[in-house]
């Protein structure tokens, strides 16, 4: 490369950058002109320069990222079918999510060493069935993702009670010590409105409840599920954090792990009016997965909040990221924040700000103390409707919903699904932890008025 123009320009330091800066704003004061303070209290700077860079070590896989789609199992022999084109035609990693326990036997017949990861999605607790399951998988690549935590987050009962689901929990790990058994699902939280040091925070904790009940060994042997907004640089570094706190975290039970990721577009800002954005929001959403570290990118179908699950859809999310992987240079783009004066300084902010609510979570007693007094819910509730003003306020910005919506587009009768959040009043022993989309007000009103 010619260096013709680090001649010509001589290097200038940060200090020379903002004092001209600060001539140029003519008296009005750096500080307040010039700064942003986000949500989450990141602090982000009008330049960055390599006099204030400080590179974290961030733990990178060394393999490109696995394509996976979703197949929720109603019938074997569908979803076995399902499963076979959809490897056929680009994806090499499926996500299962299972109701109840089903006919493995007949769930896998052909999809078996053909070097496919395996995820799972159960909403049911069975260590029979899962050993079953576990021994069948023995020689493939298997993500298991119970977590019993997310399950009272999320319903606000345990499978059975505190106790009953943490032993049967223990003896599947006992009887598997080599499997990915146990997830933390903090895609929960993100989807109920937890910014990104919340997401990162909540994570911790989680893992460190597993890692106080069952042990430094199981460390590496546990997969995060993070929701990914559209937020880009935010989101690359909320997973880049994540994976540099947690080996922080590790350092206390003297052990480390690049830890797993599996992401997932978030819900949150999708919309069920002028729904082809969604295509733009998830595509940004896994470039920032891609490019943050994800080992594992599962997208959603544009049309995921109002249409049953249907092969168009399902075809274009694949797509999306097949076209990332193989014709938009995104192969192997892990490592490509590396470096990056911005990101790595978000990242820096986002860890240590994570660390401190890690850390006031531990002192409070814990992730499920504060679950069961509803300090967890009181946090994301308070940050979510903090967003819900801002979208209302039109200062948080949804294309086609909030800000330039076309008048003429109408819904009401091509919804199939219900877009808007199913409450089922029932007892439950905590407040849970319910998925709120930014747009539902403002699209039930609209629906309302369409004629």
């Amino acid at each position: 490369m010619s260096s013709f123009i680090t001649q010509e320009f001589p290097p200038v330091s940060a200090a020379a950058w903002k004092q001209k800066i600060q001539v140029d704003l003519k008296g009005a004061e750096y500080n307040e002109t010039l700064l942003t303070k986000t949500n989450e209290g990141i602090t982000i700077k009008p330049f960055y320069h390599a006099d204030d860079f400080e590179k974290l070590e961030i733990p990178i896989s060394k393999e490109d990222f696995k394509i996976c789609q979703k197949i929720i199992i109603s019938s074997e022999v569908k979803a076995n079918l399902k499963a076979i084109d959809i490897t056929n035609k680009g994806a090499n990693a499926v996500k299962f999510v299972a109701k109840k326990p089903f006919d493995y036997i007949l769930l896998f017949k052909s999809l078996l060493n053909r070097k496919i990861e395996f995820h799972f999605e159960f909403e049911f607790l069975s260590e029979a069935f899962i050993d079953e399951l576990a021994k069948l998988l023995k020689n493939e690549t298997a993500f298991y993702n119970i977590d019993i935590i997310g399950k009272l987050a999320k319903t606000g009962n345990w499978y059975k009670s505190l106790n009953d689901d943490f032993k049967t929990l223990e003896t599947i790990i006992h009887k598997n010590p080599t499997a990915f058994i146990l997830g933390v699902n903090a895609d929960i939280y993100q989807n109920a409105g937890a910014n990104t040091v919340q997401q990162v925070a909540y994570a911790l904790a989680i893992a460190n409840e597993y890692l106080t009940r069952f042990g430094s060994e199981i460390a590496n042997k546990i997969q995060f599920n993070f929701a990914i907004g559209n937020n880009y640089f935010f989101e690359i570094s909320k997973i880049r954090a994540f994976k540099y706190d947690y080996n922080l975290m590790l350092s206390a039970y003297n052990t480390s792990a690049n830890a797993v990721v599996f992401t997932e577009p978030t819900l949150r800002n999708k919309t069920i009016y002028d729904y082809n954005v969604n295509l733009l929001r998830t595509t940004t959403e896994s470039m920032s997965a891609i490019l943050g570290g994800a080992n594992t990118i599962s997208n959603c179908a544009y049309d995921v909040r109002f249409h049953d699950s249907n092969d168009f859809g399902d075809r274009i999310a694949r797509n999306q990221l097949l076209i990332l992987k193989e014709e938009s240079g995104f192969k192997q783009a892990q490592h490509f924040a590396t470096d990056s004066y911005y990101i790595e300084a978000i990242t820096k902010q986002i860890a240590e700000k994570a660390l401190d609510v890690f850390k006031e979570i531990e002192k409070g007693g814990g992730f499920l103390s504060q679950l069961k007094e509803g300090k967890i819910q009181r946090k994301i509730k308070e940050n979510a409707q903090k967003e819900q003003a801002q979208f209302d306020a039109g200062e948080l910005v949804l294309l086609g919903t909030n800000k330039y919506p076309n008048e003429k587009d109408n819904m009401k009768n091509d919804i199939q699904a219900n877009p808007f959040v199913a409450r089922n009043p029932q007892k439950t022993l905590i407040i849970p932890i319910i998925p709120v989309r930014l747009a539902e007000k403002l699209e039930q009103k609209r629906l309302k008025n369409e004629a």
